[in-house]
């Protein structure tokens, strides 16, 4: 048997899959990827991803772990399973990492990207990764309504009614609104998400942008911890999963290498080259 298990990076179009989490009925990532393994090798149990993406919410970043006993290079598996694997679905790189590695709770946090496309005309080509919101906003208001994020703050006003953790208190290390041609960039890297976290945001931050919505309103959805001072929730098409970060990632950015310091090191070794230009504590549907 294998002594080390293989730790993916993975990213995906998730129009089309219910989901990153097994279900009993649905396309899923994790299920797709699972008939792939055990293609290779039938005795893989189980394949251990770092974040629960929601239906309709892509990857460029995802993290997924696998004990195989099947003894293979990091890069055979790169190559093998995208061999096997749909056009919406494709593993970018393969490394080695200590047995029973779990992604969900080695990495240090992550970081989401969401696209809002502010035309009340549609774009055909961006409706599968953007959000049209048929309103003009105010990006720099955008863009100083979400630095009330940044900090450790508890968030439990930013979650679905559904998520029933008890702490909530989350640091997000960065966040900022862009403009990117026609569309609007929300970035946020933090530490952990709850279930809809992200999505809340940026519904929040793209009303307070539209003047639909009086500034101020996460910093005081986050004094209050009422659900009721925040937005909508955007529609999952316009999110991506674009990073998880971990403890011994040679490109670590520095706002990260002081999270690092509070985890022990990840034992990642030998890895595969990355595929073109790839290089939590908790799971989460941000």
């Amino acid at each position: 048997m294998a002594d080390a298990s293989i730790l993916l990076d993975v990213a995906y179009d998730g129009t089309d899959f219910h989901g990153f989490a097994p279900q009993r009925e649905g396309r899923t990532v994790h299920g797709t990827l699972l008939e792939a393994l055990r293609a290779l090798d039938p005795s893989i149990a189980d394949a251990r991803g770092a974040s629960r993406t929601d239906a309709g919410v892509h990857a460029r970043g995802q993290l997924v772990a696998f004990d195989p006993s099947r003894e293979l290079p990091p890069a055979a598996w790169h190559a093998e399973l995208n061999r096997r694997l749909p056009d919406d679905l494709v593993v970018t790189r393969a490394r080695t990492v200590p047995r029973g590695f779990v992604p969900r709770f080695e990495n240090l946090g992550k970081r989401y990207a969401y696209l809002v496309r502010p035309r009340s005309i549609r774009d055909p080509l961006e409706r599968r990764r953007a959000w049209v919101f048929p309103f003009a906003v105010d990006v720099e208001r955008m863009a100083n309504e979400i630095e009330a994020l940044v900090g450790t703050h508890d968030f439990q006003a930013f979650r679905r009614a559904a998520d029933e953790r008890v702490d909530t208190v989350r640091t997000m290390i960065a966040a900022d609104v862009r403009a990117e041609g026609d569309l609007l960039r929300v970035t946020i890297e933090g530490t952990g998400f709850m279930y809809n976290m992200v999505r809340i945001i940026v519904g929040t931050v793209v009303e307070v942008g539209a003047g639909r919505r009086a500034p101020g309103a996460l910093a005081r959805a986050i004094a209050s911890g009422d659900r009721r001072d925040l937005g909508l929730t955007a529609p999952a098409q316009g999110l991506c999963l674009e990073r998880i970060y971990l403890a011994n990632d040679d490109d670590l950015p520095l706002a990260w290498t002081t999270v690092g310091k509070k985890r022990p090191p990840s034992r990642v070794a030998a890895e595969s080259p990355p595929s073109g230009e790839h290089t939590e504590r908790s799971s989460d549907e941000a």
